[in-house]
């Protein structure tokens, strides 16, 4: 069973744009698309870069699957595996993350 901790207002996310949060000493990067009434989290570390920039990067999708873009060496990252599209051996982590009564709600458990 998860444990789903509480975040934020969904109003205090930007749609179609990236937000970082910082949950149990993790920086999460968060992306809400209204239109497709979807919301993703991943870990905020660009692996490539290595800082912490990913919520920068913009979003969109490559054959349908949603994924961000690195501001930095514009790897792409898939927002529901983490994986990268450039090179599948580099993975980034992702979370569960719901919207509940008006509130976005994340699980770090694997």
């Amino acid at each position: 069973m998860s444990t789903w901790i509480d975040i934020c207002p969904v109003d205090d996310l930007q749609p179609d744009s990236g937000v970082c949060a910082l949950v149990e000493d993790k920086q999460v990067a968060i992306f809400y698309m209204p239109k497709d009434e979807a919301v993703y989290a991943i870990n905020n570390y660009d692996p490539f870069g290595k800082i912490h920039v990913l919520s920068r990067g913009l979003i969109g999708d490559i054959k349908g699957e949603p994924m961000v873009s690195s501001p930095l060496y514009k790897q792409h990252f898939s927002l529901k595996t983490g994986i990268c599209f450039e090179d599948e051996t580099v993975k980034n982590e992702v979370y569960a993350i719901r919207i509940e009564n008006n509130r976005v709600e994340i699980s770090l458990e694997g």
